[in-house]
């Protein structure tokens, strides 16, 4: 295979539609895959529009956050509100974005993906990027967040 066909085909696995970097796993489910990337793509938008609603509905109960050394645990909706989520994303945040999303481990029913998201100010510029894990299961038919793992503080 030449080198410049291999590229290009390593290129496109990399991009998805959505612009960041998507790299399947080995042997992984497309529709698992395409599941988990929704849930994804659905807990962004609504973080975007300090929806908590629509926040919780991506995760599943209990909920597990670890980050800046400390477990926090949401048992049920309703445990959260906007203006905790306006303090965690501070005052000069506009939105995030995903840097990239890679499912590293997979399975029928939980998958593993190492992201990298960053926050934004309203001028485009970036506040700041961080690593993290998030596990996502499937439970009583229905993909949702179940732990981050997240560098953030």
């Amino acid at each position: 295979m030449k080198i410049a066909t291999f590229v290009g085909i390593l290129a496109a696995l990399l991009m998805s539609s959505n612009g960041y970097a998507q790299v399947p796993a080995a042997n992984s489910d497309s529709a698992v895959e395409a599941a988990v990337m929704q849930v994804l793509k659905d807990f962004i938008d609504a973080v975007n529009r300090l929806d908590v609603v629509a926040i919780e509905q991506t995760y599943h109960f209990p909920h597990y956050r670890l980050a800046s050394g400390r477990m926090t645990v949401l048992d049920r909706p309703g445990q959260r509100t906007v203006e905790q989520d306006r303090e965690l994303l501070g005052p000069e945040w506009d939105h995030s974005q995903w840097g990239r999303i890679r499912i590293i481990h997979s399975s029928s029913d939980k998958v593993h993906v190492d992201t990298l998201f960053s926050r934004y100010r309203k001028d485009g510029s970036i506040i700041a990027s961080f690593e993290s894990l998030y596990v996502v299961t499937k439970e009583q038919g229905r993909w949702g967040i179940k732990l981050r793992s997240s560098m953030a503080p």
